[in-house]
């Protein structure tokens, strides 16, 4: 590798084929590289690879399971607070109708002992007797006025038990069915993580057997560029940026030597010559 060239002024060209990048000002001046062509195409090798773990990247993210499982565990975790509400709702009614149920008894029990004692009339005097009558009456009705109490909670019961038992039944199918997502999502990342392992390791093979400026130009390049460091030259076009380059660039390229690295003026990316290049 030959030294680094100063910064070449406004309005002049590097010589020597070298491609300085104008007008990109996150591109500073680098200094020329040489590497074999065969070494040039076997870095389209390397793009190609980078392109498909990019690729394989996007895909993973973009899998609609992902989605699936998203909007399921939405869903399902939405169903369960309200079976926990539902669940909540169902004991504090129980609680309610057993003690509904417990004062009720009582009244009947403290209405029974005094019938019994109404009934036997020993040693009581009128006016005892009277208002004795007066409070099984009276017991009477807080005995009827509570039974409608255990009725109307025995009813939100049951309401709150069939709340129950229909939230169970969405919950346990939210859950059946997360969990086929969830299996379907991992299967298919499993799929990709495999073939991105098996990538990345022809891509860290094929990277080692190059010059390593050559790839740190390149992976430089890449990280500024999309994700593209190096493009053919294909009948005069750069298939980075898709532009055609002009005769001037044409011309240098042309008396450039062969394991000289070129870059295209207009995206500053490497350029491959090959047959098709049509220079």
């Amino acid at each position: 590798m030959g030294p680094a060239h100063p910064r070449v002024p406004h309005g002049h060209r590097p010589l020597d084929g070298a491609r300085a990048v104008r007008n990109l000002p996150d591109y500073p001046w680098s200094p020329q590289l040489n590497a074999e062509p065969a070494d040039q195409i076997r870095l389209l090798d390397v793009q190609a690879l980078d392109v498909r773990l990019s690729q394989l990247a996007h895909k993973r993210t973009s899998l609609p399971e992902h989605a699936e499982v998203d909007s399921l565990t939405k869903d399902l975790s939405q169903q369960r607070d309200l079976l926990v509400a539902a669940q909540t709702q169902a004991s504090d009614a129980a609680r309610e109708q057993a003690k509904a149920e417990q004062d009720v008894d009582q009244v009947r029990q403290r209405a029974a002992r005094d019938q019994q004692r109404l009934d036997s009339g020993a040693g009581m005097s009128p006016r005892d007797l009277a208002n004795l009558q007066s409070e099984v009456v009276s017991l009477a009705k807080r005995q009827a006025d509570l039974e409608d109490v255990v009725l109307e909670v025995m009813e939100r019961l049951e309401a709150a038990q069939e709340r129950v038992g229909e939230l169970t039944e969405r919950v346990s199918a939210l859950e059946a069915k997360l969990a086929d997502a969830t299996s379907r999502r991992d299967a298919a990342t499993g799929e990709l993580d495999a073939e991105t392992a098996r990538i990345t390791k022809e891509r860290e093979l094929v990277a080692a057997s190059l010059p390593a400026d050559l790839v740190a130009l390149y992976e430089k390049i890449r990280a500024k560029q999309g994700g593209v460091g190096a493009a053919r030259l294909y009948q005069r076009r750069c298939e980075g940026c898709r532009l055609e380059l002009d005769m001037a660039e044409v011309n240098e390229i042309k008396a450039a030597a062969a394991n000289r690295v070129v870059r295209h003026d207009n995206c500053g990316r490497i350029l491959v010559r090959t047959a098709d290049s049509g220079i």
